[in-house]
């Protein structure tokens, strides 16, 4: 996938991740960083699952991607919370 495509799918995933998890957004460039490490650690996870990861802009990609971003931003808020 080319570069991108993986910050418009970033871009997708971190927005609505943000607005699952807090209801509002990290701005774009958080979106954006927040996107492509969940795409990146979605896309890993369900690989190692065998059940593939976000190789595309598609549903599934999507899919894969904003649960990433979901357990990206939960892991920033609870590390956050704690320091």
């Amino acid at each position: 996938m080319s570069f991108l495509a993986w910050i418009v799918l970033g871009l997708l995933a971190g927005f609505i991740a943000s607005k699952i998890v807090d209801r509002q957004g990290s701005g774009w460039a958080g979106d954006i960083l927040l996107g492509v490490a969940g795409a990146v650690l979605g896309g890993s996870f369900f690989t190692l699952l065998g059940i593939g990861g976000a190789g595309c802009i598609k549903l599934h990609g999507l899919l894969v991607s904003v649960s990433g971003a979901i357990l990206v931003l939960l892991a920033f808020h609870l590390i956050r919370r704690v320091v």
